[in-house]
């Protein structure tokens, strides 16, 4: 088994590198740099052109970082694992090539991972002694997924998003408002101030099943605006109100999940996972029902060290990816079994 495994992480706007030491399925995290993209702040949002362009300048030295925090030097590394998808491709491109480089060059392992099996897999950096089974709740600005995980590498998909992401409805609700890019932290700092009485916007599909559609809630935002006759004054008791109706719906999806399977622990993973008022209203909710496992923020935004961890575990069960490695815009989740026990009927766990 290796016991230095180099991860690499460019699906989207960040580039990170990370290293991972140890043996015997308990690694550590011994560096992790994460250089995030602010140009695209300048377009309210992220321009995949610009994007695949700083990865190829800034990848060599984010991993000569990363090396350097650890310690060590290229020649100390016995694997190589890299996001191989989804994301944008051009971006995946890059992050894939250079990993191939680097392992081909170096006669190392090479591994691709999925980009939301790593976010399964961050709390795992942290939190060594967390085991299936649970239920997981991945929700970024690409997907939103909740998850039966009856063992590592084995998921059962209970439902997904059938139009925008939670990520990305914060991002659009965000520029509604003039809050600039990424949307969750601006939303999240601004509704502290906000009156959760102010305005109501609805729940889509909260009360039924398992599946999540954020397109509407954006919409009844966008009419709210327009209505609004001082913006200035409604701005954080519209961001407060957006981010009651998304928490509400994803909480209460992952509760009736955890009622259903009688896991004990449920995990949250993603970019919007790195919101404290998700964390804390999961936690609330699931009080004498389930323990709530959730990384730091640094650990669920886009990073290599859930990349190097989701790839240290596929090393670990003998696999490893060949040459023809290629990056995946698409990539299905490894791993996916059919689900073995009938969605609830709706309502049937609604608060």
């Amino acid at each position: 088994m290796a016991e230095v495994v180099l991860g690499i992480e460019t699906s989207c706007d960040e580039t990170s590198a990370a290293v991972l030491v140890g043996e015997r399925g308990r690694p550590e995290l011994a560096g992790l740099v994460i250089l995030s993209q602010d140009v695209h702040r300048v377009f309210g949002g992220v321009v995949p052109e610009l994007a695949s362009r700083a990865h190829l300048a800034a990848l060599p030295a984010v991993v000569d970082r990363a090396l350097a925090e650890a310690g060590l030097s290229w020649s100390a590394v016995d694997a190589v694992a890299v996001t191989q998808g989804p994301g944008l491709v051009g971006a995946l491109l890059v992050g894939v090539m250079f990993a191939k480089g680097l392992a081909y060059a170096g006669d190392r392992a090479l591994i691709g991972v999925h980009h939301m099996e790593g976010h399964l897999f961050a709390p795992l950096v942290e939190d060594p002694d967390l085991a299936p089974p649970f239920v997981a709740l991945l929700v970024s600005g690409g997907h939103t997924l909740l998850l039966d995980v009856p063992a590592w590498g084995r998921y059962r998909l209970l439902g997904a998003t059938r139009d925008d992401a939670a990520g990305e409805a914060f991002d659009k609700v965000a520029t509604l408002l003039g809050l600039g890019y990424p949307g969750g932290p601006a939303i999240e700092r601004l509704a502290q101030a906000g009156d959760p009485a102010r305005f109501s916007f609805p729940r889509p599909m909260r009360d039924e099943g398992y599946e999540f559609s954020f397109s509407g809630l954006k919409t009844a935002v966008l009419h709210a605006v327009r209505a609004s006759a001082d913006l200035e004054r409604d701005r954080p008791h519209l961001a407060r109100a957006f981010q009651d109706a998304v928490l509400d719906v994803l909480v209460t999806k992952l509760e009736r999940a955890v009622r259903a399977t009688g896991y004990p622990t449920a995990v949250l993973g993603g970019g919007v996972a790195s919101s404290r008022t998700l964390a804390a209203l999961a936690a609330q909710r699931l009080s004498g029902l389930a323990r709530v496992a959730v990384a730091r923020p640094r650990l669920n935004v886009d990073n290599a060290a859930m990349i190097a961890r989701a790839g240290w575990f596929r090393l670990a069960q003998g696999e490893r990816s060949d040459w023809t490695l290629d990056a995946r815009a698409d990539l299905p989740l490894p791993g996916l079994e059919p689900v073995p026990h009938p969605s609830p009927a709706p309502n049937s766990e609604s608060p």
